[in-house]
């Protein structure tokens, strides 16, 4: 009896000292929020391209769900299929380590009695190749995270989109790269003719 009051008692100290120190499990939030993502069709280019993003609150809640909403904070997140051998990418329920959604698209202040808010965002010019999805977070008085929404499916494997990461080079430098290399073989063609011919002018004399 004494030691199953003290394990009850040591995961209660537990659960106390997670909570004074802000660890918030993703496991523990609710899907409240409704997130959609519009973009053009097929492969998006960082730097480029952009995507539209809309949430609200889930009609189907019950009333009050919101009542500790006070910002919504939208990112981009890595579908599980490119965070294979990635742990830079790794999903962990304790989101201060979880690495799903490393990239911020918007944070405004939450719109009470399910009004709609949206933000357009270029994809930025820093984020890798890879498949992604959008996750919204709404976020209390003290900045904790208290629901969430996105716009996949729970297995994050539908309504994927994928993104192209800037490589660094231009059409342009690869014309001048193209040009280049022609003009060497062609010298090394002439040089090479040009000795032939001075060879065979010596064997004449």
């Amino acid at each position: 009896m004494a030691i199953n009051r003290f394990l009850f008692a040591s995961v209660f100290v537990c659960c106390l000292v997670a909570t004074c120190d802000g660890i918030v499990s993703f496991n523990s939030l609710k899907p409240t929020l409704t997130v959609t993502a519009t973009h053009k069709e097929g492969v998006l280019k960082a730097g480029v391209d952009n995507v539209t993003v809309t949430w609200m609150l889930d009609p189907s809640v019950p009333a009050g769900t919101d009542s500790s909403y006070k910002m919504i904070k939208v990112k981009l997140c890595y579908a599980p299929i490119s965070q294979v051998d990635r742990g830079w990418r790794k999903t962990k329920d304790d989101l201060s380590k979880d690495k799903t959604c490393s990239h911020k698209i918007v944070a405004k202040p939450y719109v009470a009695g399910g009004g709609v808010a949206t933000a357009t965002w270029t994809v930025q010019r820093d984020v890798p190749t890879a498949k992604y999805f959008v996750r919204a977070y709404a976020h209390d008085a003290a900045d904790m995270e208290v629901a969430y929404g996105q716009t996949t499916s729970a297995d994050k494997k539908t309504n994927l989109f994928d993104v192209e990461a800037v490589t660094g080079r231009h059409v342009s430098l690869d014309i001048a790269s193209i040009c280049f290399s022609a003009f060497s073989v062609v010298s090394l063609f002439g040089f090479f003719f040009l000795e032939r011919r001075k060879t065979k002018i010596a064997e004449a004399k």
